[in-house]
């Protein structure tokens, strides 16, 4: 079932900026897609496009709006709000009865691994820890299309590995389709279904690369031949599209 649908779109600016052009993309449900690309290439920009924050300059985007699960860079805690009651404030927003996004919420901090933590407020938690809350509250309304906005890019190396296998089971078991954005090819290969690269401003796709893992994926296949070399295909298509 197609999740989203991209067809030629375009993105220029007022000030004459060119930032996106002449892109398409299908995504499946149950396929989890990441664009890499250099920086200011356009791949936050598409994201705006596809959740519907920015209007693009021409071209469609066809989507069901309502069903749609957002998490960007920057966790986006209410600091005055516990786990449990920022988990819960999209469907409060949504009014949503209260014993329902409770249950809900309960439901996705056990996902993403905070049961514990649900009274805890943002200052006492890790950065790890608040993407998982942030991962959460975007999980209460169980969205047919997840957006991913470079979500892990702010945490250490270790933490971001941890994430990526926990996020990985998580669509596993929600079967969502997923369109990530990273800079980190290797966190690419081992979410992706597909990974597809964009090319300087203007962003265009100039590549793509089916991912054929397996799925559940070990953490370990991260060092295997295979994984390497696909990483090396991937930087190299990016070098090109940066030059």
């Amino acid at each position: 079932m197609t999740a989203l649908n991209l067809r030629n779109i375009s993105m220029t600016f007022p000030d004459g900026t060119q930032a996106i052009d002449d892109v398409d993309l299908t995504i499946e449900r149950g396929e989890f897609v990441t664009i890499v690309g250099p920086s200011g290439c356009g791949k936050s920009t598409l994201l705006r496009i596809v959740s519907g924050l920015q209007l693009p300059t021409s071209g469609s985007c066809e989507i069901d709006r309502q069903s749609l699960g957002y998490v960007f860079q920057d966790p986006v805690l209410l600091p005055w709000r516990n786990v449990q009651k920022n988990v819960e404030l999209n469907a409060e927003l949504q009014n949503v009865p209260t014993d329902q996004r409770r249950e809900a919420a309960q439901k996705a901090v056990k996902l993403v691994n905070l049961s514990g933590q649900e009274l805890k407020y943002p200052h006492q938690l890790s950065g790890g820890m608040k993407m998982r809350c942030s991962l959460a509250r975007s999980l209460v309304s169980q969205p047919k299309v997840f957006l991913f906005d470079e979500p892990f890019g702010a945490v250490d190396e270790m933490t971001r590995e941890r994430l990526n296998d926990e996020l990985l089971n998580i669509f596993l078991q929600e079967k969502f389709a997923g369109l990530f954005i990273t800079h980190s090819i290797q966190e690419a290969v081992f979410l992706s279904t597909r990974v597809i690269v964009m090319s300087s401003q203007p962003g265009r796709f100039v590549s793509e690369h089916k991912i054929g893992f397996p799925f559940p994926r070990a953490s370990e296949i991260r060092y295997s031949p295979e994984f390497a070399q696909l990483c090396g295909q991937i930087s190299h298509d990016l070098k090109l599209a940066h030059a």
